[in-house]
This record gives C-alpha cells, structure tokens and sequence, in this order.
C-alpha cells in the first residue's frame, strides 16, 4: 500500500474502502457522508440529501479519481479481456514514471464490484512510459471500483479512484452478518467488535482441519492484510497488522491482529489476505455496529 506518511496504513490502521452499497471509512480522515463528482455513480456525488460537496482535498482515499494534480486514468471505461491498463498523470499532464516502494511494491491496485463482490488485490507493472499493466479478469456483469494506492518518488502517498464497467445482467449479492470465513480448507475467525468514532482491536485467528496455523507466510511484508468496506459512500484505506515478520516480537500465527477506527455505525464488509503454503487466500466477514457500539 503507499505512504511514508501513512505508515498507519500497513501497521494498525483499518483498510476501509467502498464498493456498491459498501464504502470504507478512512480512519484518519473519513467523513460520515463524503460528496463529490468522482464519489462514483452519481450517487455520491455533487450536492447530496441538500448538503453541500466536500471539497477534493478533504475527501477520504478513493473517492475522487484526481487529486493534487494527479489523475487516474484507464485505457478505457471497460478492461481489455484478461488485462487492465492505465496512467497516473502528473501535474503537468503527462503519465508519472517514478515511483517509491511501498511494502514491497510501487503501487497496489485493489478493484472490487459495487456490492462487494470479486475482491481483488494485485500489483500491475510499470511501462518506461508511464503505462501500468495488470492481468485482471472480471468475469461477472456489473459495476467495478478500482483504487490505485501509490507514492510518487519524493511525494506524498495517495490512493485514487474510478469506475469500470462490465457489461451483462447483474444481480447484486448480500450478505449476513458474520465472523468465519471458510477458504480453501482454511477457517479464519474473528473476535473484536467495530464501534464507530473509536479504535476497536480485531484479532484474526487461522486455523486448518481444526489445527492452528503457526507458520503464517510473510505477504507484502506482513502476515495479513485487512480491507473493510462501509455501506454508504467509497473510501479507501489500506492498513497492515501489528508487528511484522521478523520484529523479533510478531508470532507467524495463528493470530492476526489490527487496530481498526471506524467512523460511524452501520454495516462493513471485511477482507483478510493471507499467505500459507505458498498461496494468498482471501477470508470475508461481515459485523455491523448500531448507535456506535459493536455488535
């Protein structure tokens, strides 16, 4: 994920974005209701419910799509068959070529569709001309957010968004409240309630046939990767676990655990990337707050 100066991201801050009726919270800078053109779909955007738009800059990660000077810009409204291509622009209008490394890589892409399903985080290469290029399928019919998540060399990070599109019937899918995921033989639980306007523990517990997983994989530098998604508006931010492999202090399992800061009640998609045995699984849950304490 990016940012030097969002370090938070990857060590303990919550990942929240939104997708459909699912948005995330920034847990450093996420209003309640965020309004802008670029909020996606129209919904969000412009003047909502009488209230006046928030200003770009004060905007959470992902809802806009530019941002001091930089734009996110696909090749097109629809990905290629197999493949997705675009530019980050700079202020002068041409596609940026350098970029810092953040947790192993120079940008991290996260698309998802609008009611949270299809999640997806891959890690595109860059072109000498600025061209970044990822092999990416959406196979389903519907509406896509894609977030890219970058710092410019010598810059500040920043994460912006936009649409894309699959043409199709699409039928939204929904989900019930709930702490384990099951992927792949795996089961992961989670323990912690979100409690909106304060920081909330999350541990993740992995466990396979019944037997704890004690040899977690490092991923990106960490041992999981947390994404919640927050109905209501798209924001984005990407955070990592506490500790990290090889701090002398970090166990590789079977827990994972987050500090997570959620800015309002209501109901959030979650999303665990893990590695073991050479493989990323993705876990998803489901909790919801009301009138600001967890659930």
């Amino acid at each position: 994920m990016t940012t030097t100066a969002r370090l938070a991201l990857f060590g303990g801050t919550l990942v929240l974005l939104a997708v459909g009726g699912f948005a995330a919270g920034n847990a450093a800078d996420l209003a309640p209701a965020a309004t802008s053109e670029n909020a996606g779909h129209g919904d969000m955007g412009g003047e909502h419910a009488g209230m006046p738009a928030t200003p770009v800059d004060d905007l959470p990660g992902g809802l806009a799509s530019s941002k001091d000077g930089y734009t996110f810009t696909p090749a097109g409204p629809a990905p290629e068959p197999g493949r997705f291509s675009f530019t980050i622009t700079g202020p002068d209008g041409k596609p940026v070529t350098g970029f810092d490394v953040e947790h192993e890589k120079k940008l991290h892409l996260i698309v998802v569709r609008r009611d949270t399903a299809g999640f997806q985080h891959v890690h595109p290469e860059l072109a000498a001309d600025g061209t970044w290029s990822v092999p990416l399928a959406l196979p389903a019919a519907g509406s896509y957010r894609a977030f890219a998540d970058f710092t410019t060399t010598g810059g500040k990070g920043m994460t912006l968004g936009t649409d894309l599109s699959v043409a199709g019937s699409y039928q939204p899918s929904t989900y019930a409240p709930s702490r384990t995921a099951q992927v792949d033989g795996y089961t992961v639980r989670l323990a912690g309630d979100l409690t909106a306007g304060k920081t909330s523990p999350l541990t993740l517990t992995v466990s396979r046939g019944g037997v704890p997983v004690t040899d977690l994989q490092p991923y990106l530098g960490a041992y999981g990767h947390l994404v919640a998604l927050r109905e209501g508006d798209l924001a984005y931010l990407h955070v990592h676990p506490d500790g990290a492999p090889g701090d002398g202090k970090t166990a590789p399992g079977p827990q994972v655990k987050f500090a997570a800061e959620v800015p309002s009640a209501g109901t959030y998609r979650l999303f665990l990337d893990f590695r073991h045995g050479d493989v990323v699984r993705t876990a998803e849950f489901t909790l919801t707050t009301a009138d600001g304490h967890g659930h």
